[in-house]
């Protein structure tokens, strides 16, 4: 194992790979700055690119991209307090505020070295874990992998903020989605209805790109008005004070159980399918202000609560990483679109993957790891570059990202029928959104449709007994989740409704 991870750094650090991965976290980290610009659009604008490119320098350069991503949100944070990312939004709680104290410099780094430490850290158990829980993986048939696919899709409809309803609905129509076109078992055509426009089916990545990037730019600019949509007292233009990096690094060590649980909190919420980094940074703020020794500190410009944040939200992609290379799942929309990457490379994730493709599986591992020092170098040298970033106006930025989007898909085919799915599937997204139904459950059945309706097939292909499916006991365990999951969140809606219906004034 250590050979293989050594040779994956020797051979990442050769310039056709150490290249597009700097490429990509120095993106990364400009994408994950913007507010409004979240890391799952950013990778997404960055995956067309990707296509002539050596397959581990595509998934390099997506790596780089969640990763720089995941650290660029503090950025906006800190000066904006607003996230730049919904991964770095607890870090808004303390970042913000110590910033307007006179520190915006410390708060900056503290969350860039906890982001680099709670990240290696990550590094350790998505090296040395992955290859047991794909070994574990191996043990599932057709049963358990359906029946895991429906956990996941469980959990990411109810863990949605609007209603479980409409979770579920976002769902089915990614589902749905997949759907038309011909069988991946038996190639049969459905629901074309003699249209060769949709005879092979809805391309991937223009509809992926239309739902979630075309909308939510869409969205955004809708906002543009709004005094909401204006950070109050930002700090943008303020110069950084000079301080010592080593002193940063000396405050985050002096807290080693905080750095350790937080990254511990970000790998298995990272591990857990479509939680995603909001929720592990959030998690791990909320055990810091347990633990802590002075929780009322917290929101009032608290290292800890920076710390605790950033180190989670970095481990939270070794984790997700994880889930996609031993289980096939992606964890979260990020994974998601380096999973329709592999698709398109030809590589099938699962449990198989790392004994299949190693200087693949352990050049990802590598990549991983590099990808921190080139952060940490990025945004050494250009911190004040970046603070302009900030900055720009969404009626600048909007634009460019939208001409990037109909760019990518049509260099998919070279056709405009990828353009045209994605203006279809723009206008989909835009009205669900407008109707409050929750992308996330969508691109996640849109992700998994196939693979679900194969694993079903080929369980009643091998026997046709239904039962099997709860009988077996990991299938039936993983469907008790998913009850589970679904019971649990209808009684946190049902809870919430009655709590808002007492809290109401009578008149």
């Amino acid at each position: 194992m250590l050979d293989l991870l050594w040779n994956g750094l020797v051979n990442i650090a050769q310039w056709k790979y150490l290249l597009p991965l700097f490429a990509g976290t120095f993106i990364g980290v400009v994408g994950g700055s913007l507010p409004g610009v979240t890391i799952t659009m950013t990778v997404i604008v960055v995956l067309p690119f990707t296509y002539g490119l050596d397959p581990l320098a595509g998934l390099a350069a997506m790596t780089g991209v969640y990763v720089g991503g995941s650290t660029g949100g503090l950025i906006a944070c800190c000066l904006l307090g607003i996230p730049g990312s919904p991964a770095s939004i607890a870090t808004t709680f303390d970042g913000f505020p110590m910033a307007r104290n006179g520190e915006p410099g410390r708060a900056i780094w503290l969350g860039v070295w906890a982001s680099v430490w709670g990240g290696l850290l990550g590094a350790l158990f998505l090296v040395f874990l992955t290859g047991p829980l794909a070994a574990i993986a191996l043990e599932f048939g057709p049963w358990e992998y359906f029946s895991l696919f429906v956990l996941a899709m469980a959990m990411v409809a109810g863990l949605t903020e609007s209603s479980l309803l409409k979770g579920l609905i976002s769902t089915a129509i990614g589902l749905l989605i997949t759907v038309v076109g011909h069988d991946p078992i038996g190639s049969v055509p459905r629901f074309t209805f003699g249209s060769q426009f949709i005879g092979g089916g809805f391309p991937f990545l223009p509809v992926l790109i239309g739902i979630f990037a075309f909308a939510q730019i869409m969205t955004d600019l809708e906002k543009l008005n709004s005094p909401r949509g204006q950070p109050a007292q930002s700090l943008v233009g303020v110069k950084l004070e000079r301080f010592s990096h080593l002193k940063v690094n000396l405050e985050i060590f002096k807290q080693p159980f905080l750095l350790a649980w937080a990254t511990i909190v970000g790998l298995i919420i990272g591990i857990l399918p479509a939680i995603g980094g909001s929720a592990s940074s959030v998690m791990a703020y909320d055990q810091a202000k347990k633990f802590s020794k002075t929780p009322e500190r917290f929101g009032r410009g608290h290292p800890e609560g920076i710390i605790a944040s950033e180190a989670s939200n970095n481990a939270n992609v070794s984790g997700s990483l994880m889930t996609i290379m031993a289980f096939g799942i992606p964890g979260d929309a990020v994974t998601a679109v380096m999973l329709g990457a592999m698709t398109i490379h030809g590589i099938q994730s699962g449990p198989l993957f790392i004994s299949q493709n190693p200087d693949i599986a352990y050049g990802i591992y590598a990549a991983y790891i590099l990808a921190h020092p080139c952060m940490l170098l990025i945004c050494v040298m250009l911190m004040p570059l970046m603070l302009r970033v900030t900055s720009v106006r969404m009626a600048v930025l909007a634009p460019v990202v939208l001409v990037l989007c109909v760019v990518g898909a049509y260099a998919l085919n070279n056709t405009m029928q990828s353009v045209y799915v994605l203006l279809l599937f723009g206008v989909v997204g835009y009205v669900l959104v407008k109707l409050g139904f929750p992308l996330a459950p969508l691109i996640l059945g849109l992700i998994l449709g196939d693979q679900i309706e194969i694993n079903l097939v080929r369980a009643i292909m091998t026997d046709a007994n239904p039962w099997l499916f709860l009988t077996r006991p990991i299938s039936g365990l993983l469907l008790l989740a998913a009850a589970t999951s679904v019971g649990l969140a209808i009684w946190q809606h049902w809870r919430h409704q009655n709590r808002m219906a007492e809290e109401e004034p009578d008149f």
